[in-house]
């Protein structure tokens, strides 16, 4: 008897360790300060418009070189099918793989990296 309350007491004290633990970690947590906007200098104002419409103009470019990327692989993907089918032999099946892989690696080299957004100063 004597040990089971031994030990109730030591799961009692553990549980009270933990919960005062927590709480303690909870109140710890400060709100962050709430940043308010400031307004922009007209020189500010100019150049962050001009990043945006440059940002603008990139995604444009870039959204057409996909198009023309995507259109480029399913031409040589149906050319690299009519290889494949009409191909004998091992090294025409290979010659084709070979064809339609290079065609997809020139395509996706003609799409450029993705504009980055302009931030507000």
């Amino acid at each position: 008897m004597n040990k089971a309350m031994k030990s109730g007491a030591v799961i009692t004290a553990a549980i009270a360790i933990s919960l005062a633990g927590t709480a303690g970690s909870f109140a710890a947590d400060v709100p962050t300060p709430v940043v308010k906007k400031v307004a922009l200098t007209p020189e500010q104002k100019a150049a962050f418009e001009a990043a945006k419409t440059q940002f603008q103009a990139a995604r444009e470019a870039r959204q057409a070189a996909v198009a023309t990327a995507k259109a480029a692989i399913a031409t040589a993907k149906a050319n690299f099918e009519a290889a494949k089918a009409a191909a004998t032999t091992k090294e025409a099946r290979q010659a084709a793989r070979a064809a339609l892989k290079a065609a997809i690696d020139a395509a996706k080299a003609g799409v450029p990296a993705k504009p980055t957004k302009p931030v507000r100063p």
